[in-house]
């Protein structure tokens, strides 16, 4: 079970909503993912421009918690303005703080994420921000208050999958609440890497969007991040250099 605040959810996969070819393949998909926190870009939605489309129009609301995000925002006024927009309109049971500093590698600005997760929780906001693998960044943030930690794997959309796994263990290991990883992923591999090494859950949105049969890669990513959070419990063999024999050599003959 997955603890975020105040929300306990059974499903460690979460799921944007953006991207899809059409409403049909992006409602089947998210059956499909098992997903039952869901994200959005607040800035893409009919509630903070009437000409964009309602991409949450195909679901039943219900079944689900909503993760808004405030991409697009520069500076921590910017996001704390867009996160009470998706407090206003009632769907936002947490925010995802995204405030980005940089066009060409989409990174998180760090002194503006902190100033706006600090005013959201001021105001009672269920705050997630998205980080780089900054471990030092990311203690900061639990001290200060936030509940979860939702450092990228890799560059956003890229694909690339886990470029930092060092990182990202230091992250893990000092966590005093739920480490989500968060961009870059690509593939099932990577999500279940990265809940092998411990994250606490995964959110990924084009790696299931983007691919040439979402809603079968929305499968592979459910049945992903469960076989990574099984093996992680379960704890890996050590590495070894040499080989170990599978069955025991005690009592067997010996010729010649």
């Amino acid at each position: 079970m997955l603890k975020i605040g105040q929300y306990e959810i059974e499903s460690r996969l979460l799921l944007g909503t953006g991207k899809f070819p059409n409403f049909s393949m992006q409602k089947q998909a998210i059956a499909r993912s098992g997903a039952k926190i869901l994200t959005f870009a607040v800035r893409r939605m009919a509630l903070f421009d009437a000409e964009q489309p309602n991409l949450l129009q195909e679901l039943d609301l219900n079944n689900y918690l909503f993760l808004p995000n405030t991409a697009g925002a520069k500076t921590a006024e910017e996001a704390v303005r867009v996160a009470k927009l998706a407090r206003a309109s009632g769907l936002c049971h947490m925010v995802k703080v995204e405030v980005i500093g940089c066009n060409e590698t989409l990174l998180p600005d760090p002194i503006e994420t902190y100033r706006a997760c600090e005013q959201l929780i001021a105001e009672g906001f269920t705050v997630l921000p998205y980080t780089s693998d900054d471990v030092v960044l990311a203690r900061k943030l639990q001290e200060l208050g936030v509940h979860a930690i939702m450092p990228g794997a890799s560059p956003i959309g890229s694909g690339q999958g886990i470029i930092n796994p060092l990182n990202l263990s230091f992250i893990i290991e000092q966590a005093t609440v739920p480490v989500i990883v968060d961009a870059g992923i690509g593939s099932p591999a990577d999500a279940a890497y990265a809940m092998e090494i411990g994250a606490d859950g995964v959110l990924l949105n084009t790696a299931v969007s983007g691919a040439k049969d979402p809603v079968k890669m929305a499968d592979a990513m459910r049945l992903a991040v469960e076989a990574g959070r099984l093996g992680y419990e379960a704890g890996r063999i050590d590495q070894k250099k040499y080989a170990t024999a599978s069955s025991s050599m005690k009592g067997l003959p010996h010729y010649g």
